[in-house]
């Protein structure tokens, strides 16, 4: 969770590169923890063979589509790259449904979803997390690269977003033992929409200075929604499986919640290079100078400059038309993210039954 500071404090100081290995002493620290304070629990089962088929068909599906998206806003949408290799990786997810209805040991035994709060709960991860990974992506991106913050203060702005959690993860666990999580799984996830929506409608500031009335209201409300879900979730998850089937059903879900975080940037960062182009083509008449040139860097979004061929005036249009055009596009992109969080809402209501307390 201090993550966006110390990436921000490393970029600032010219040392991104150091951001890939921060998480090597993190995990290092972890297997010492394992090792030492976490007993191994075996199966009285004869050990079941490695589901390898599984493991190479979702790996290679999720792969090939996760490319295809990335590759979509510097190739095209009618490059055939991106779509044989997005087409590949559906066949491929189609094909490991397949193997592991089929498979006597499966990675993910399919039979965990016949239980209404197990789907429910991994739905309202994909939804909620992918909600979490746009929303957060795009608001630094917008604070950076047409706020003026810089990456250090960027991070910072997501310190009461990381308090929220520290503080309430742990009362919102004890509520959910105690009364069960519905409630909290569907307030939870409506709240962080809400947080994310209120993000999204925020216009023209000064920067850093104007943080207080214009970026934190939506930060707190956003936070306070996911501090409230977190716990809750993993105790639903852990809950609607038995116990030899605890570990798969953790794995699952957090599986969901990583693969719901990539995908989620490649889709948006794809569809936010085509909000950002239509916003350019709004905000330029069409005798402006060098506009197709102008035009082709939406695919840098906030990074695009204007062409060195442009006088001083006309170049400083196109980088208003730049900043006026990716606030924009971070408001649609951020609103998309709202209504994920909304449907992971809508998600526990449908599916998620309350669970008798312990």
């Amino acid at each position: 969770m201090g993550g966006p500071i110390l990436g921000g404090a490393l970029a600032d100081a010219g040392l991104w590169r150091y951001i890939f290995f921060i998480n090597l002493p993190i995990g290092l620290a972890a297997l010492v923890i394992l090792r030492n304070k976490v007993s191994e629990s075996r199966s009285d089962t004869t050990a079941a063979p490695i589901d390898f088929p599984g493991v190479i068909t979702i790996a290679l599906g999720l792969a090939c589509l996760t490319f295809g998206f990335l590759r979509m806003p510097a190739l095209g949408f009618g490059n055939w790259q991106v779509w044989f290799t997005l087409f590949a990786g559906l066949l491929l997810l189609i094909l490991f449904i397949v193997i592991e209805k089929k498979s006597a040991s499966p990675m993910m035994p399919l039979a965990l979803f016949a239980n209404s709060n197990f789907s429910g709960a991994n739905l309202l991860t994909l939804f909620l997390y992918a909600g979490l990974g746009t929303g957060m992506l795009f608001l630094s991106l917008n604070m950076i690269q047409a706020r003026g913050y810089t990456q250090l203060q960027s991070g910072l702005t997501f310190l009461p977003f990381t308090v929220l959690m520290i503080t309430i993860a742990r009362p919102a666990g004890t509520l959910a033992d105690k009364f069960g999580p519905r409630r909290l799984l569907i307030l939870g996830p409506a709240a962080a929409g809400a947080g994310l929506l209120i993000l999204s409608f925020v216009k023209q500031t000064k920067g850093a200075p104007d943080y207080m009335t214009s970026f934190l209201p939506g930060i707190f409300l956003f936070g306070a929604g996911m501090a409230f879900t977190v716990a809750p979730l993993t105790t639903t998850v852990m809950r609607s499986v038995s116990d030899e089937f605890s570990g798969t059903a953790s794995g699952i879900n957090n599986a969901v919640s990583r693969i719901a975080n990539v995908f989620a940037n490649a889709v948006f960062g794809a569809l936010a290079v085509v909000f950002f182009s239509t916003s350019i083509q709004k905000h330029l008449p069409q005798n402006f100078p060098d506009r197709p040139a102008i035009i082709k860097q939406s695919a840098n979004l906030g990074n695009a400059a204007p062409p060195a061929s442009l006088d001083a005036t006309s170049a400083a249009t196109a980088r208003q038309a730049y900043r006026e055009s990716f606030i924009e596009t971070y408001g649609r992109i951020t609103r998309c993210a709202a209504a994920l969080a909304f449907l992971g809402s809508l998600m526990a209501l449908l599916f998620i039954r309350r669970q008798r307390p312990k």
